[in-house]
Order: C-alpha cells, then structure tokens, then sequence
C-alpha cells in the first residue's frame, strides 16, 4: 500500500510576527532568545522571517522563553490574522 508523503504545515505569518514583537517588547535579542529556549538561532530567525514552520514542541519552548502561555500566543496569533 502507498501512502503519499505528508507536506509540512506553511509557515504562518502571524505567528512570525508575534513571535519578533513578543522578543523585541520583552528587550530580548534574537541570540538571547535562543539560548533561553533552547532553539537554535538559524531556527529562531527562519521562524520569525515566516520562512519555517515550527513544531508545537519548537513553539512551547520559545512561548515558555517568552513568558507566555500558549493560549496567550495563540490568542495574540489570532488578533494578528483579523
């Protein structure tokens, strides 16, 4: 039996957006950000660009960085896209 391969989600743009305003509100560099989340910076700067999507794992643990719940950042996601 084939099973066709699975895409990627697509980068989501709100969420990129939320994601720098969150750092950059909270005075953090991209570089800070990283080490306190454990996401590598290559990682960090393709999400926030919107040019990868990130893993709910990937997203917790910068929500987690960011001081934020993830319903929190998934609320402020949400207000970005109306």
């Amino acid at each position: 039996m084939f099973l066709p391969m699975s895409r990627a989600p697509a980068p989501d743009p709100a969420l990129a957006a939320v994601l720098r305003r969150l750092r950059k509100d909270r005075g953090l560099t991209m570089e800070s950000l990283a080490f306190k989340s454990g996401v590598s910076i290559g990682s960090l700067g393709r999400i926030e660009r919107g040019r990868s999507s990130a893993a709910w794992s990937t997203i917790r643990q910068l929500a987690d960085a960011l001081d934020v719940s993830m319903a929190e950042l998934g609320g402020a996601v949400d207000a970005e896209n109306r």
